[in-house]
């Protein structure tokens, strides 16, 4: 890992209505490493992450990612950008009338001049690097939920992106199939170095692919570190959410004290 920032972000604000989503976030994700931002629902997270790949335009605050200013680009760079990012979205969003082979060439067909025999050529290899080469002619309706995140994955894939996202890759699987993908998260990024970044609430996913955990509270980072500094770390707001605790005022109240004394 080069320990270059791939993507900053600075001062960033988002707001609906009179809800501030957003109060602030400052964050350095660096090239080659897996960037966890994990979070309870309402945290923020996931507005951060449409933020990041420039799907959600911020109040104030700047985005650059692999030195461009995503919101000043203008749209030919953000095109030349969009040609180096892979996202792979929390339902999957699979095009239900298109084969998985055909969902994997979409990106190949926007961005690319490649002919039609090496589109399909390049969403059958992306595939069978996620284990679904046997499918490749079967409609989404006709996979599991488990498959079709991984179909999911393989379109993500299918330009070699050097930035990975993923929106909440674990969300309603089972324990055994969230392991599985999990596992394939981690071989992607060794085999290929690329700079991932996950949004997810799961606990043991986050901790299990994590090269920096990154946590969010109410539209702030309570906590950027390495996965055992962050599952030791003292934040009440911290230990509530690792330890699966409901929030207490009063409790929160006294933790907080006694943090703060202990500093």
């Amino acid at each position: 890992m080069s320990g270059e920032i791939a993507i900053s972000v600075r001062g960033l604000r988002k707001s609906f209505g009179p809800k501030e989503v957003l109060r602030g976030v400052d964050l350095d994700i660096r090239h080659g490493e897996t960037t966890v931002i994990l979070g309870g629902s309402g945290s923020g997270k996931s507005t951060l992450l449409r933020c990041l790949v420039g799907l959600e335009r911020p109040d104030a605050g700047e985005v650059r990612v692999l030195g461009t200013d995503i919101f000043s680009a203008d749209k030919k760079t953000m095109a030349a950008l969009r040609r180096r990012m892979g996202m792979a979205f929390q339902a999957g969003a699979l095009f239900g009338g298109m084969t998985l082979s055909e969902n994997v060439e979409l990106p190949l067909l926007e961005f690319t001049d490649l002919p039609p025999t090496t589109r399909r050529i390049v969403a059958r290899i992306k595939l069978g690097l996620v284990g679904l080469e046997d499918a490749i002619h079967r409609l989404p309706s006709q996979i599991s939920g488990g498959m079709a995140k991984r179909a999911a994955l393989a379109r993500a894939l299918a330009l070699d992106p050097e930035l990975l996202f993923f929106d909440e890759p674990s969300a309603g699987l089972d324990p055994i199939t969230s392991a599985e993908l999990d596992r394939l998260i981690l071989e992607l990024q060794k085999v290929f170095s690329v700079t991932t970044v996950v949004v997810t609430h799961e606990l043991e996913s986050a901790f299990s692919i994590a090269d920096r955990v990154a946590l969010m509270h109410q539209g702030q980072f309570r906590v950027v570190d390495l996965p055992e500094v962050v599952k030791e770390h003292r934040d009440p707001v911290v230990r509530d959410f690792l330890d699966r605790r409901p929030p207490s005022q009063e409790r929160d109240a006294e933790s907080l004290l006694r943090f703060i004394e202990d500093l």
